[in-house]
């Protein structure tokens, strides 16, 4: 009975051996994927964040940026699905940015946070801009049971600029403005005290925080020039920006759906127009006055 359980093992590791043999891929073929990432294919000669240059010749400076954008050429949906609603997106918020004299580069730093759509964080950030509530009150933005403005892109955006300005203000660079929209006005300072840097790239932060500005930096280079990264998406694929008229309301509304049907729209999109409405009913009771928008087209 033991020589027989001996030469099925025997057996058995022969077999194995030999799948083994024939799995390893021959010296000379190189994968296709293994093409597609040589370094002179897709890496930058020079970068910059809002015209502030990054400093490529620092070592791990170089090997970040190079990591965020390996990362996200390879995460093929939701990058793929960023440079959709960004033909959407993208011309709502750029004219506001302009107006407020933030760089068009912020632009990107809404694609890391939400990839430009109204999501929830597990901490109860919102929208694309990600605020937390009472980080969006102090902005200006009401937030409430039957209304959140972080979910009103423009509002939102708004806020985000004056944000960015006041950051900008306290740290003198665009770059480390960007980076305390993740680790915080406080948290950053701290750091530039502590490690007597005040420069983002000399500093050693958080991981997050440390990734945060290459990762912005990798997503503008791939949506700038997404065909070099082999993202050929015909412009007929991209997500439209739907044209609305918008209605001034300066009272309650205690049905969002009797109100849809009278705008000749349903529930449903004039809630995806309007995810600021949170609730069934719109409470007015103080008479401010909101625009609603009600798409001509897309339905």
């Amino acid at each position: 009975m033991k020589s027989v359980e001996r030469i099925m093992l025997l057996t058995a590791f022969v077999l194995v051996s030999g799948l083994l043999i024939f799995a390893v891929p021959k010296s000379d073929e190189k994968s296709e994927i293994a093409d597609t990432l040589e370094p002179e294919n897709y890496f930058p000669t020079q970068a910059n964040f809002a015209n502030e240059t990054t400093p490529l010749q620092i070592a791990d400076v170089k090997e970040r940026l190079d990591k965020e954008l390996i990362v996200n050429i390879n995460l093929h949906s939701s990058t793929i699905l960023a440079i959709k609603r960004a033909n959407r997106v993208f011309p709502v918020i750029e004219p506001i940015l302009k107006k407020n004299g933030i760089p068009d580069d912020f632009k990107y730093l809404a694609v890391i946070e939400s990839g430009l759509i109204n999501v929830v964080s597990p901490v109860g950030a919102r929208g694309v801009w990600q605020f937390m509530p009472e980080t969006a009150k102090e902005r200006g933005m009401e937030v409430n049971e039957t209304v959140d403005e972080r979910y009103d892109l423009v509002k939102s955006t708004e806020a985000a600029c004056s944000y960015f300005l006041s950051a900008k203000a306290k740290f003198g660079t665009w770059t480390l403005a960007a980076a305390s929209y993740n680790g915080g006005m406080g948290g950053v300072n701290k750091q530039m005290d502590i490690q007597q840097e005040r420069n983002y790239y000399d500093l050693l932060l958080t991981e997050e925080t440390s990734r945060y500005v290459f990762r912005i930096l990798a997503l503008k280079e791939i949506m700038k020039n997404p065909s070099k990264f082999g993202f050929d998406i015909k412009k007929e694929a991209l997500y439209p920006l739907i044209p609305t008229r918008k209605v001034a309301v300066d009272s309650s509304i205690t049905n969002l759906t009797a109100f849809a049907k009278e705008q000749g729209i349903n529930y449903k999109i004039l809630k995806i127009h309007n995810p600021w409405l949170r609730d069934r009913k719109l409470d007015n009771t103080l008479n401010k006055k909101y625009i609603i928008e009600i798409p001509l087209s897309g339905y």
